[in-house]
């Protein structure tokens, strides 16, 4: 089981250069760990493409239906007192959005607060650092 940044569950939706790379990750382990916001997050990424001209309004139904099947199977962390308490400690001991730094604490009480070991599959940069400090596997290893 992993936790899947929001960055990581767009390219399993939708077509571009990271695809190959997180479904060979989600191949090995389709055991999804998400946080509660993500859905948003990904609907968000997925209208903002739509708006731009990147995707079709036939392309932008299919990636939804993808996006909702990932829905029923992965397994969300709620929002807790807890979430927003390492939420804040991550801002001020990290370069983090609040957004991010939410994914991060969804993260982190997932893993029991023992990150070690614990897989964290993100594309962002910031946030890769960020987890890599809090002691995650941050995955994929090397990005394009």
């Amino acid at each position: 089981m992993k936790f899947w940044d929001a960055s990581a569950v767009i390219p399993l939706c939708i077509e571009e250069p990271q695809t190959k790379i997180v479904q060979d990750i989600a191949k090995k382990d389709n055991a999804l760990v998400v946080w509660w916001g993500s859905l948003v997050e990904c609907y968000s990424a997925f209208a903002r493409l739509h708006r731009d001209g990147f995707l079709g309004s036939q392309e932008e139904e299919q990636v939804w239906e993808i996006l909702s099947s990932l829905a029923t199977i992965w397994t969300e962390i709620e929002p807790s007192e807890d979430i927003r308490d390492i939420a804040v400690r991550l801002l001020l001991n990290h370069s983090l959005r609040a957004a991010d730094s939410l994914q991060l604490a969804a993260a982190i009480v997932w893993a029991d607060k023992k990150p070690k070991g614990q897989h964290f599959v993100c594309f962002d940069h910031r946030l890769r650092e960020a987890a890599r400090k809090e002691s995650f596997t941050v995955l994929p290893t090397k990005i394009l």
